[in-house]
């Protein structure tokens, strides 16, 4: 039981890092905004993905 509600989990968080992703390359942010923001969520996935929720470039006119 604790593998597979894990491997969900773990599935859910990796498909949510995905569309995060997929957001901050669609962003206005610079090149290098976007690559350190890219690393955040790759080193850290669920950390990563919750201080980018918060803090990071939002939509095409953001910075």
């Amino acid at each position: 039981m604790d593998i597979q509600v894990g491997g969900f989990l773990g599935f859910i968080i990796l498909v949510l890092d995905i569309w995060a992703i997929v957001k901050i390359f669609q962003s206005g942010a610079g090149a290098g905004s976007k690559t350190l923001w890219i690393v955040v969520i790759l080193l850290l996935p669920l950390l990563g993905l919750i201080i980018w929720f918060f803090f990071g470039p939002r939509g095409r006119g953001a910075t």
